[in-house]
């Protein structure tokens, strides 16, 4: 018998930073990895710019947003405080917008404060490689501490905002704090274990195991927000969740509708509502 934890296969949850969750809905078509989708269109009344008009609106985040990141997680009150006399900025990316791309020069790190994004890199081919999903309280950008720019690139799946975290900064607190050091540390390893999961995954599982691990995770990270965790609202698409997965196309919809025949699921386009819980855990244990 295997048992894989979906938890330990993507990011961990972790409190949630600046904002609220935005409503917006993702179209299904998506942009390639580092690109804004182009022209302007319409999304629940909002309009979304154009890659020539995009618009970016920058704010100072509060201590308290500070405080409440996945930065503070085991810093003693010297270090917080050290951290809330950094400053750090509020970031807002419209649905398609790219955040950064791969290979710009790294610089910040950024914790989602609300909405989703994937990270992606473009293949030789033109392919783009979905490499994760990013919600509320995770952090971007860990990719390019070590050679100085983003291995890959990140997009806004619908409107979204970010706590843009200067690297520099973190470096500063560092040498002033053990803590603050070592939570880096934990942050940059918590990310090497994900990818160190994902690929035993992508190696070990069908791709019904694949599907119910990625749909046990978002779960578990939405119950950590106060969210339902067997009703919600994918934010990607169909396609976007294949190249995740390392499935076609084909087979995620097909997949879908065999857990909805098997009366796990309830799904309406990118509404899901997990109808038996227990049962989709157990379908990682056989």
């Amino acid at each position: 018998m295997r048992v894989i934890a979906p938890a330990a296969i993507f990011s961990p949850p972790v409190p949630r930073v600046c904002g609220d969750e935005g409503d917006a809905m993702t179209a299904e078509t998506e942009a390639p990895c580092g690109q804004h989708r182009r022209g302007s269109r319409s999304v629940e009344g909002h309009d979304v710019p154009s890659a020539e008009h995009a618009r970016i609106r920058l704010a100072q985040c509060s201590p308290l947003h500070v405080r409440e990141s996945c930065l503070a997680g085991g810093l003693s009150q010297q270090d917080l405080e050290a951290l809330d006399r950094l400053t750090f900025s509020r970031r807002r990316a419209h649905l398609g917008e790219p955040l950064y791309e791969a290979g710009q020069a790294f610089g910040q790190l950024y914790a989602v404060g609300s909405g989703t994004f994937k990270s992606c890199v473009t293949l030789a081919d033109g392919r783009q490689q979905v490499t994760g999903f990013h919600l509320p309280g995770e952090l971007l950008g860990l990719d390019g501490v070590g050679t100085g720019t983003y291995a890959s690139g990140a997009i806004a799946l619908e409107d979204s905002e970010v706590c843009v975290i200067p690297y520099a900064n973190l470096r500063d607190a560092s040498s002033a704090g053990a803590e603050v050091q070592g939570a880096i540390a934990r942050l940059m390893s918590r990310e090497i274990v994900r990818a160190h999961s994902l690929m035993l995954m992508l190696g070990s599982m069908n791709a019904e195991e694949r599907l119910a691990a990625f749909l046990l995770s978002f779960s578990s990270r939405m119950k950590a927000r106060g969210f339902s965790p067997t009703e919600f609202h994918l934010r990607m698409s169909r396609e976007e969740i294949g190249s995740f997965l390392g499935m076609k196309l084909e087979t995620v919809s097909r997949t879908f509708s065999s857990l909805v025949q098997k009366r796990l699921l309830d799904v309406n386009k990118r509404h899901v509502r997990i109808v038996d819980l227990q049962q989709l855990q157990s379908a990682l244990a056989r």
